[in-house]
């Protein structure tokens, strides 16, 4: 059997340190591109590297199935050296697996982010999502059982919902605080709390304030769609984070400052696609929809766009309707506004 090599060396890419001293550096909280099912692929997050964005995620991948099928092996985890610093979500319900998960992909990451936040009927039925933050004494088992193997040279994040009664999350908190967690991502919203709900800041808020005694970075996540709600979430909560998950998805430029995806978003995240390779044709098609839609772009050329069935015949469909430079060309992404070769 082949040995499994140590992790990834932290150095200065160390998710933490970037957390804790972003506010001196930089004068803002850490940005985060959140992970999002099945969408936080390679390409998509070196396209969010351009635009600002310190820390990106991978999409969740379930503990379970990576760590007894070599299909999921291959196919969950693309990643390069450029990569980083790079967070691997897990879902998971037991130590066993989780500890058997971070073995395999600790070389290639620099921090485990525990999904305790999907509020999937299917994963909660499991024990995996939010039912971990109703069953504490398991998930501070797991986080106790990563950083006594692996200490500094593993990050690892718990990324949790709120409870109704906040004090609830407070006591959890501060449970992983002591467990050794190296931050909290905190999601304001419950359970059952829907998206179009608007989250709760003041929620985040109040627990930043009832755990900063622990000296535990704290990450806020939901409603930032741009960088007046990242100012906003920063300064009412007091984080040292805002992740971002839908904002980024429609304009990965959002921690650069734009309110709208420019049209470099779309040459740079051609450029990852084709140059990496193995994205599956329907989530590269689905990424593009979602950058165009936020351009307002008209509806009638996106349902154009959305009707190519191969990456050639999109290729030669953006190339129809749209000045699409090439890496290495002139301007390559650089262009702000859609650049339309004829009204439609």
């Amino acid at each position: 059997m082949t040995a499994i090599p140590p992790p990834r060396k932290l150095g200065s890419n160390d998710p933490l340190h970037i957390i804790k001293t972003r506010k001196l550096t930089h004068g803002r909280p850490v940005t985060i591109a959140g992970p999002m099912v099945r969408y936080s692929k390679l390409p998509f997050r070196q396209t969010c590297r351009m635009y600002d964005t310190d820390i990106v995620y991978t999409p969740m991948i379930l503990a379970r199935e990576f760590v007894r099928n070599q299909q999921a092996r291959m196919t969950d985890i693309t990643t390069n050296t450029s990569d980083s610093p790079l967070i691997v979500q897990v879902g998971v319900n037991n130590v066993g697996d989780l500890m058997k998960f971070v073995e395999m992909v600790a070389p290639f990451t620099d921090g485990i982010g525990i999904n305790c936040g999907c509020p999937i009927r299917e994963q909660i039925r499991e024990g995996i999502g939010c039912a971990l933050i109703y069953n504490p004494d398991l998930l501070c088992d797991m986080v106790k059982s990563v950083k006594q193997k692996y200490g500094d040279t593993l990050r690892l994040e718990t990324k949790i919902r709120i409870h109704d009664d906040l004090d609830t999350t407070v006591d959890l908190c501060l449970k992983l605080c002591d467990s050794g967690v190296d931050w909290i991502t905190i999601h304001g919203r419950t359970r059952t709390t829907r998206s179009s709900q608007p989250a709760n800041i003041e929620a985040i808020k109040y627990i930043v304030q009832k755990i900063k005694h622990k000296n535990v970075p704290v990450v806020a996540n939901g409603d930032c769609f741009d960088m007046e709600d990242f100012k906003r979430i920063s300064e009412e909560t007091g984080v040292d984070g805002v992740m971002a998950v839908r904002g980024v998805l429609a304009n990965p430029a959002l921690f650069a400052g734009y309110r709208v995806c420019p049209w470099s978003c779309v040459e740079w995240f051609w450029y990852w696609t084709l140059e990496f390779g193995g994205l599956p044709f329907a989530l590269a098609q689905h990424h593009l929809y979602c950058m165009l839609e936020n351009m307002r772009i008209k509806r009638k050329l996106i349902k154009q766009m959305m009707l190519q069935r191969s990456y050639p015949e999109l290729l030669d469909w953006f190339d129809a309707h749209f000045e699409l430079k090439r890496h290495g060309d002139d301007a390559f992404a650089t262009a702000i506004e859609p650049p339309l070769k004829e009204e439609h």
